[in-house]
């Protein structure tokens, strides 16, 4: 995978995550992009991985603020 892809599926994992719904889990905001081919399940612990790491989400698995503002980019970058 290149880097712009990963960025891509950053982007796309922080909206996921954004948009998901009350009382949903991240790994079930993971496993639907999973079923949707985005990415494998390796590759989509690798990618948590590196998003906690960068801080963008915590261990709970929630954005953070700088999280939510990269979401919110990602947000208007798709609707354009």
């Amino acid at each position: 995978m290149n880097s712009e892809d990963k960025k891509l599926l950053k982007r796309v994992t922080l909206l996921g995550i954004l948009k998901k719904q009350k009382g949903e889990s991240i790994e079930e905001v993971i496993d639907s992009l999973v079923a949707t081919g985005s990415y494998s399940p390796t590759e989509a612990k690798k990618l948590l991985k590196e998003l906690k790491s960068e801080g963008l989400i915590n261990k709970m698995g929630n954005l953070t603020m700088k999280g939510n503002k990269f979401a919110k980019e990602a947000e208007a970058m798709f609707k354009q």
